[in-house]
């Protein structure tokens, strides 16, 4: 179907076809918003500058056929969007997987979170992997990576319960919220803003009791993330008082 023989290596395949796409002016760009600098938390990355929608029409093309011994090789690989590009087709093999593979596919996820290390990455994929697979299994590693004291395995944390608002239950966000509330770094903050947002949008009682408790000690970044969707008066009542 698309001209390529099996029994090639479709790892190299579909690097050279990520590599085609190249832009060094966009990576430049990029960078700046993944924070790729010499003291930036991303400063270990390397960057193509490739393009999402680019990136999603390479995974249609490659994700039924590509084994996921060569996509764990891929999700450790020194460029940026390699590892996004393969996890982009971890969360395609995972929606498809039955339960046996759901869990080979979450282990791997698990396994390779050293190379799941920035917001992008964590993003794409957190909901869809361990956030499904916590929802619909034990918490122990849900916790554990709540509690880690590593910037990546929290975010993890908060945004896979970005499938447990979707699915109506919001205890384990509210429960995560309130842990963060101390949190030093700006992406936890933005993760819990952004999370109790997504719970204001399915019951606003829910997230005014939340802010109503919490508004005077949250991060200011957290805070407005938070209030996006009220209206102008409730905005200007929690961020001025």
């Amino acid at each position: 179907m698309y001209g390529y023989d099996l029994k090639e290596d479709l790892k190299d395949l579909l690097l050279n076809d990520l590599e085609r796409f190249k832009n060094e002016i966009f990576a430049k760009q990029i960078a700046r918003v993944l924070n790729i600098c010499k003291n930036g938390y991303g400063k270990s990355d390397l960057l193509w500058g490739l393009r999402v929608p680019c990136q999603r029409n390479i995974v249609k093309k490659y994700w039924k056929d590509i084994n996921l011994n060569d996509v764990k090789e891929l999700l450790r690989h020194k460029v940026h969007e390699v590892r996004f590009t393969s996890l982009m087709i971890l969360v395609e093999k995972y929606k498809k997987a039955d339960n046996n593979g759901k869990l080979y596919i979450y282990k791997i996820y698990l396994e390779n979170i050293e190379y799941i290390n920035n917001w992008d990455l964590v993003d794409s994929s957190a909901p869809y992997i361990p956030g499904h697979y916590w929802y619909n299994n034990f918490l122990i590693d849900f916790w554990k990576y709540a509690k880690s004291g590593n910037l990546w395995k929290e975010r993890v944390a908060m945004v896979s319960t970005m499938y447990f608002i979707r699915q109506g239950r919001f205890s384990e966000t509210l429960e995560l919220a309130k842990l963060f509330l101390t949190h030093k770094h700006h992406l936890i903050h933005k993760a819990s803003g952004w999370m109790l947002r997504e719970i204001g949008k399915r019951n606003v009682r829910i997230l005014i009791s939340f802010l109503d408790k919490y508004f005077t000690i949250m991060p200011r970044t957290c805070l407005r993330y938070s209030i996006e969707r009220l209206s102008y008066e409730q905005k200007k009542y929690y961020l001025e008082k």
